[in-house]
């Protein structure tokens, strides 16, 4: 029996892909982060090892010992606590020193190196989990009205603008006006900056970054993200199609439409938001 690696961040996408290993036959050994992954982890993977943020030669160490070929990334790292909480290894200190930018994906990127140069290959974090990928058009909520339409196609120009310099995935857009762009806050704290400012009403519109590499940090939406949209009274989430994943389909639909928010795939970059 194959035994795949899951190097697990935070929320319930580790969970998910665990489950799922399972369900095709795989055993899964777990590298977590203390602070990040949620302890459920635990109960569905054969091994897990507990490390720090940073701590990448005993992240390789433990899926060597544990015989893994192929690993997958799956969940995110809050930003703003690592600032706080990283404490790198040597071999993470290395790796760090050799990423002249500090943005997600260029880090990543380093990471699936120092892998792979270990005998690790990093598949996509999709792998065995292809139905939760957002297709094109409605996939909760209300019908879009031509305003939600017209911010959301806005969203998409700046998002195709600020892919390259690799900040973040997610902007916040109300009549026509940028309230926010994700910066390392996350998605839920750049959709709550962007309250702060608007009258209510505004759309998020979320996209991997151009040239993203797609093994991992994909757009991911959630419960979660509606609950915070409809705190927020914002009306309208447009995720790119193709690129985005929906954790938690049915809880996310029932929120959508008891808080009538709509949510949308959407061609971000070559259609420039067509919905």
């Amino acid at each position: 029996m194959e035994r795949i690696g899951l190097i697990a961040g935070n929320g319930t996408f580790p969970l998910l892909f665990a489950r799922e290993a399972r369900e095709h036959g795989l055993e899964v050994a777990a590298v977590a982060h203390r602070g990040e992954t949620l302890p459920e982890l635990s109960a569905l993977v054969t091994e897990i090892t507990w490390i720090r943020v940073g701590q990448v030669g005993r992240m390789i160490r433990a899926l060597r010992r544990a015989g893994v070929r192929r690993a997958v990334m799956a969940g995110g790292i809050d930003k703003v606590r690592t600032l706080g909480s990283l404490r790198p290894d040597w071999r993470g200190l290395r790796l760090l020193s050799r990423v002249p930018r500090k943005g997600d994906d260029a880090i990543l990127r380093a990471l699936a190196g120092e892998l792979g140069r270990s005998g690790i290959e990093v598949v996509p974090s999709t792998t065995f989990l292809e139905r939760i990928v957002i297709r094109a058009g409605r996939v909760a909520g209300p019908v879009l009205d031509e305003r939600a339409r017209m911010d959301i196609r806005l969203g998409c120009k700046v998002l195709a603008h600020l892919g390259d310099l690799d900040v973040g995935q997610s902007v916040v857009v109300e009549d026509g006006v940028v309230l926010a762009v994700e910066g390392v806050e996350g998605t839920d704290a750049a959709i709550r900056r962007a309250a702060a400012l608007g009258k209510g009403g505004a759309v998020v519109v979320k996209a991997a970054k151009s040239g993203q590499d797609m093994r991992f940090d994909v757009p991911a939406i959630g419960p979660q993200t509606i609950a915070t949209m409809a705190e927020c009274r914002a009306r309208a989430l447009a995720v790119e199609a193709g690129a985005g994943i929906v954790l938690e389909y049915d809880e996310l639909r029932r929120l959508a439409d008891l808080h009538g928010v709509s949510v949308v795939g959407c061609d971000v970059y070559g259609g420039v938001g067509d919905v």
